[in-house]
């Protein structure tokens, strides 16, 4: 999605994350990746997804940043334990007095700093993050931006100006302002849940760290929304936000849970790139890598587009998701038409295209098949385009 398209948008949210791409399998042509521990050896893509805030439609990439890590020299032969010891302190004071642009977690205010200068200043565009992106300097830089808003999952107990509190305890000694049903979606240590939250809310300072100056102000708004009732055997929601729009009322700390509750569509983008269309499974040099995740980011992007219409809003028309030309194409593959031609015919069709099965209409669509009938899809309009063109 372009940044054209998104100022059309009085407000627009941008949801980001990382993601870690392992190529560990590629033996040959590994310059250009670099390590991910656990013996991982590929790249690492942040994305930020831009989803409309009332809704939680989501609309397409705003921002991407594609890097590897550089491989650490090997020690020196027959090192003893003391100079290994004097080799890992000096590193980790190297680490640390690296410039904050240097930094891997630079990628959280970059994303911040480019959306500012691309999307017009008619539009606020508020990030969201989770608990990587609660880094002081995300804070001091949105006091230096016009139209950009953060709302960030607290990782830290942090310390207060002018409060003995540190954070959680702060806001634990709130009123509970209101309970606020949540839908939770099913992860890998969890089962797909309902869960009713407590919610507090109020404005805090947070110490600002030395690094930063003393006219660093680091003024924000927490709401504290903590599971009660929690099912027995399950770990219970605990979500400490922080952000930096004005939270003075139920509605707005309600809002706020709302647009965190987003974020799992960047994590739902980044499964489909995985899952549906394996950018994992290439055998490509870097180089030749990195052009072709843009296509593919593209792609899952459109895709998920794709398939959130079709939970949320089936009956639109066809014309919604699809150029004329792809419903020209999928129509003439269709065995039989119905009398409308909608958004959740759109994704049967291009499904049936990639093989799923018409007799197994109660078994859902899967990532995979949607990707092949997407791809299948653009194969036929690029031919229709070549015919049409002689």
């Amino acid at each position: 999605m372009s940044a054209d398209l998104v100022s059309l948008q009085s407000m627009v949210l941008s949801v980001g994350d990382t993601t870690y791409l392992d190529y560990g399998a590629i033996l040959e042509k590994r310059e250009g990746y670099g390590p991910q521990g656990n013996g991982g050896n590929g790249l690492l893509l942040h994305s930020a997804l831009a989803v409309e805030p009332d809704q939680g439609q989501p609309l397409g990439l705003l921002w991407q940043k594609l890097w590897n890590r550089e491989h650490r020299a090997k020690p020196p032969a027959n090192e003893t334990l003391q100079q290994k010891k004097q080799r890992r302190a000096e590193a980790r004071k190297a680490k640390r007095a690296r410039p904050f642009e240097e930094k891997e977690s630079y990628r959280w205010v970059e994303a911040m700093m480019a959306l500012e200068q691309e999307v017009a200043a008619s539009t606020r565009v508020i990030h969201v993050f989770d608990r990587e992106g609660d880094i002081a300097e995300v804070f001091d830089q949105v006091n230096e931006l016009s139209h950009t808003g953060v709302v960030v999952r607290a990782a830290h107990n942090r310390s207060l100006e002018h409060d003995p509190n540190r954070l959680w305890e702060k806001l634990e000694a709130q009123p509970i302002a209101a309970y606020h049903a949540v839908d939770l979606q099913a992860t890998k240590t969890r089962k797909a849940r309902t869960a009713n939250l407590a919610v507090r809310f109020c404005r805090v300072q947070l110490r600002s760290p030395a690094r930063l100056g003393t006219d660093s102000q680091l003024q924000v708004y927490a709401v504290y929304a903590d599971e009660v009732d929690c099912p027995e055997g399950e770990d219970p929601v605990s979500w400490m936000l922080l952000t930096s729009e004005s939270v003075t009322t139920v509605e707005q700390a309600l809002t706020i849970l709302r647009w965190y509750g987003y974020r799992w569509h960047v994590e739902e983008f980044h499964k489909l790139l995985k899952s549906g269309c394996q950018v994992e499974r290439y055998r490509l040099a870097a180089e030749g890598m990195k052009p072709l995740l843009g296509f593919l980011c593209v792609i899952a992007a459109d895709l998920l587009r794709l398939t959130y219409l079709k939970r949320t809003q089936p009956k639109l028309p066809a014309e919604t998701v699809l150029s004329p030309v792809q419903i020209q194409l999928l129509k003439a593959k269709a065995t039989r038409l119905p009398k409308t031609l909608t958004v959740q015919w759109a994704v049967e069709s291009i499904a049936r295209l990639g093989g799923y099965l018409e007799h197994r209409r109660k078994t859902p669509i899967g990532i995979q098949v949607l990707w092949k009938g997407w791809a299948k899809l653009q194969d036929l309009v690029e031919g229709w385009q070549l015919a049409n063109q002689t």
